[in-house]
């Protein structure tokens, strides 16, 4: 009798081994695509493990898909099959052409098109349009249906509901979550007799002139020791939101509040964000008070938590409060309008913070001093303006006062055993960190020799200073944050390495962070002698849903900022800006605008092929010799803005930077390019 044989002709008996090598046994794992990376497919495990694999190895599988992968190399794996889809249905732009229709999705780390049929929806080219996935890639090529149409780009309003549908945020809320919110009522003692009362301590808030959502007041006192108490006073969310109610459910949902140009996605109803929550001056609320007493030089001499009821006594605005420090003597007798003791207060306030701030650094923090982009709107809502919004004294003021509050309470649950939500930020990737380092020692003149092994926070913070004053500083601190690990919630107490906390939680925004709130509940049980029931497996989800929501929101966030940026310089086509290389890759050049739009200048459009250096973050000419680094000066000119992407193509102008006339590159160079020419 023949043995029984395999495809391959072997005997299906026994295993061949070759002798000398091991046995490889396969490996099937779990994994979540995050994006792409020079034609292949980057994919993540639960424990933050990143493995590779082909394009043609993925199944079709779309960033944020979870797969079942096997492993075939140390960092490569191949896609069995996609066993969740993120995107069942997308948001973009349609196009109708004589091929066929495609849809643009707004969703950059989607494909750029997607085949796609109108259906009964009665769309135009150019609409921006909602789509179902009707077959998915592995199942003959990615296809999508129309179902309803949003608007037009020609609405920067309809862009943003677009991106808002496109993101999955929670635009509206449910009606049951609005009955609860209708339903409370207005602090008063006699309900909960148990607080403390403060309605007698000077005490405002400092906010934005826009701002409504009123979360935190401060009051200063000077003690007969010759100590400061710091009162850091905070909306009692959680007195209204109890868990278990569709109020909690929805903020869990939501996570945090989204702030759009021109619109809030709050993570509460108005009636709280606005109303019964918000510290609005002279009225009742219920509060959570961290009183922190401080010696002169700023140490910390004691802390007490309370749940209390306060009153603010005014509403002041950062600017108003910038003017006085700067001496407005106008803004000065106007303060002193709204409170006597105002001025005086704000002074002493100036001075703690300062000290504060002085003690953080010494002891390392890392403080990345970065514009944000705020736009002026007009009454359609497009974009006319960019400012910069730059932090003054009085930002700085709150800055320091809440971080104060925050390490506080933090290091109270810690010692106490508290369970709660930790704001925490590991140290730096080292392989990043490496790139920075490389970066910064082609820069010359930078002292790198600290930034290895076990860098600490004070070293990153000591280079900063050290090139403050160089052209490159810019770049130099984004690169700096490039290489942090993303801060993130955890239910454990790992510390926050940018600010050089050992102890760090966010307990003072709860109208518009969920991890607020819960930190806020779990002090009001400890305080209250209850048990504090969020705790395991629910924290550990809770962190998780609380980090996800906050990288879904700053993305939003961002990708809003983008469409505006594109919408304001749409107008500006064909007019020349000064501009600095803000990132490069092997395609092309991203260069920041003195207004802080980024535009593009792709490599295509430039007199020599460019090589992309990715360790040292260069791009070097083949043929003229030319460099372009980070933080480089650049002349441009906008050459076309496509909204629907909201790319920015700019067009560079003058000679490439660094390029070497002809007659000085070597004869071998010369021969190259002239054997070139008979193949053009």
């Amino acid at each position: 009798m023949r043995k029984a044989t395999n495809r391959t002709g072997r005997s299906a008996g026994k295993k061949l081994r070759l002798p000398g090598r091991r046995e490889q046994r396969s490996e099937t794992l779990a994994l979540t695509v995050r994006g792409m990376s020079r034609g292949q497919v980057r994919m993540e495990a639960e424990d933050g493990s990143v493995y590779l694999c082909a394009r043609d190895n993925s199944r079709g599988a779309l960033f944020g898909d979870g797969v079942e992968a096997e492993r075939i190399g140390r960092e490569q794996v191949v896609v069995r099959r996609v066993t969740s889809h993120a995107h069942p249905t997308v948001v973009g732009v349609l196009r109708l052409r004589e091929s066929g229709a495609v849809i643009e999705p707004m969703e950059r780390r989607l494909p750029s098109e997607i085949d796609a049929f109108a259906g009964e929806v009665p769309a135009r080219d150019g609409d921006i349009v909602r789509a179902k996935i009707v077959r998915w890639a592995d199942e003959g090529g990615l296809l999508a249906q129309a179902t309803d149409i949003i608007g037009s780009f020609e609405k920067a309003t309809c862009a943003l509901d677009a991106l808002i549908v496109s993101s999955g945020l929670r635009a509206s809320f449910d009606a049951d979550v609005l009955a609860e919110a209708d339903a409370l009522r207005p602090a008063d003692l006699e309900d909960d007799p148990g607080r403390e009362d403060l309605r007698g301590l000077l005490s405002f808030t400092i906010d934005g002139r826009d701002a409504k959502d009123f979360d935190d007041a401060v009051s200063l006192e000077r003690l007969d020791n010759g100590h400061l108490l710091l009162g850091v006073h905070i909306a009692d969310v959680g007195h209204y939101v109890r868990e278990g109610t569709a109020l909690d459910r929805e903020a869990f949902a939501r996570g945090t509040s989204v702030y759009l140009p021109g619109r809030v996605l709050p993570m509460l109803p108005e009636q709280l964000s606005n109303g019964v929550c918000s510290l609005r001056p002279d009225e009742d609320k219920f509060t959570m008070t961290a009183l922190i007493e401080l010696t002169p030089a700023g140490e910390t001499a004691d802390v007490r938590l309370a749940r209390t009821i306060t009153r603010s006594n005014a509403r002041l605005v950062y600017g108003d409060v910038n003017d006085f420090f700067a001496g407005d003597t106008a803004m000065r007798d106007a303060l002193a309008g709204k409170h006597p003791d105002l001025p005086d207060t704000l002074l002493a306030m100036r001075d703690l913070a300062q000290t504060l701030r002085a003690r953080r650094q010494e002891n390392g923090c890392i403080d990345f001093d970065t514009n944000e982009p705020q736009f002026v709107l007009d009454e359609q809502g497009e974009p006319v303006e960019i400012l910069l919004r730059e932090r003054g004294e009085a930002e700085l003021m709150i800055e320091d006062f809440m971080l104060a509050a925050n390490e506080a309470v933090a290091r109270f649950a810690r010692v106490n055993g508290v369970p709660l939500l930790y704001r925490v930020h590991e140290k730096p990737d080292p392989e990043k960190l490496q790139i920075f380092k490389e970066f910064l020692d082609g820069l010359g003149g930078v002292n790198t020799r600290s930034l290895k092994g076990n860098v600490k926070p004070g070293d990153i913070r000591a280079i900063l200073e050290q090139t403050r004053e160089r052209p490159e500083y810019t770049v130099i601190s984004t690169l700096a944050l490039r290489s942090m690990q993303k801060a993130r919630y955890d239910a454990n107490p790992l510390g926050h390495y940018g600010l050089a906390m050992p102890d760090y939680c966010h307990f003072t925004s709860p109208i518009r962070r969920y991890p607020d709130l819960v930190v806020s509940r779990a002090l009001t049980a400890v305080m209250t002698g209850r048990r504090v029931t969020l705790t395991g497996e629910r924290l550990d989800a809770a962190a998780v849903r609380s980090s996800d929501c906050e990288r879904a929101a700053i993305d939003a966030e961002r990708a809003a900022d983008k469409i505006m940026m594109a919408r304001l310089m749409a107008s500006h086509v064909g007019e020349e800006y000064d501009a600095v290389v803000s990132g490069m890759n092997e395609w092309g050049i991203y260069a920041s605008l003195q207004n802080g739009a980024e535009g593009f200048i792709p490599l295509r459009t430039l007199s020599d092929w460019l090589a992309f250096d990715e360790r040292h973050m260069l791009l070097r000419g083949e043929r003229t010799g030319a460099v372009i680094a980070l933080g480089q000066a650049l002349r441009v000119r906008i050459a076309s803005v496509e909204l629907a992407s909201s790319s920015i193509d700019l067009e560079l102008l003058g000679d490439l930077p660094g390029a070497r006339p002809r007659a000085a590159q070597s004869e071998r160079k010369q021969e190259r390019e002239r054997m070139r020419s008979f193949h053009r």
